[in-house]
């Protein structure tokens, strides 16, 4: 009886060995020298082939810290991760850029991605593809980009980045007012006639020079109009109609 345990212990032994070395996979990246494997991490991204881009220059920074294409890689993998949207990752490795090279020549360029990064976390698909209204989601994401991209303008305003990142800001500040303006129009509904003049007016004081500035005018204006407001209620009637002309 005893010498069947111990068999069948064995047995279950070798089972589990024989299974853990079956189960060893060859590294997905071949061990080849960095500038070999450099060259097949561009061929990766030339083709669109970000996954397979990815798993290259993580080998690279791992196995050549030091070498000859660090910076670049860093910077390679910041653009794959962003086009895998790969956000969080994409985000650590900025913040670990800028923080070990704060001074470097394309600075501007890390600082132009974190904008984009942010700014893509925030896209809905389906916001988009199917003309949904989701002005109402968290703008964290989109309030993060505005910072981003904003810093890029104010700190390298030569920046060959800041054209296209000035019209992205525009974008990004009409999508936060119609955050506002949803949370406005959201306390009206619930009665809390206060709380909506006060985001309404931090429309009129933020996002001025956006076409969410008419409907916190009228949220203003109606909120007045129940609380018996009638010289606030004339006020702000007569900015609506002084914007309308």
């Amino acid at each position: 009886m005893k010498k069947s345990i111990k068999l069948a212990i064995s047995l279950s032994l070798a089972l589990v060995v024989a299974t853990g070395c079956s189960s060893r996979t060859e590294p997905t990246v071949p061990d080849k020298p960095a500038i070999a494997l450099y060259s097949t991490a561009q061929q990766s991204l030339q083709a669109g082939n970000f996954v397979s881009a990815i798993e290259t220059l993580e080998a690279l920074d791992t196995r050549y810290p030091f070498g000859p294409h660090t910076v670049q890689v860093q910077l390679d993998l910041i653009y794959a991760y962003y086009k895998n949207s790969d956000t969080a990752q994409a985000l650590a490795n900025i913040d670990r850029f800028i923080r070990l090279n704060p001074s470097h020549k394309d600075i501007d360029y890390v600082y132009y991605m974190r904008g984009l990064t942010n700014m893509g976390a925030d896209y809905n698909l389906f916001h988009d593809l199917f003309n949904i209204d989701r002005s109402d989601r968290d703008p964290s994401y989109a309030n993060a980009a505005f910072n981003d991209f904003t810093r890029l303008i104010k700190r390298y305003p030569q920046s060959e980045y800041v054209a296209d990142a000035q019209k992205r800001a525009i974008s990004i500040k009409s999508r936060l007012a119609r955050y506002e303006l949803s949370a406005a129009e959201y306390y009206m509904k619930r009665k809390a006639y206060i709380a909506a003049i006060q985001r309404a007016q931090h429309i009129i004081d933020n996002f001025a020079d956006t076409e969410s500035r008419t409907g916190a005018l009228k949220v203003m204006i109606k909120a007045y109009d129940i609380l018996e407001q009638p010289t606030l209620k004339a006020n702000a009637k007569k900015i609506l109609a002084a914007n309308a002309n």
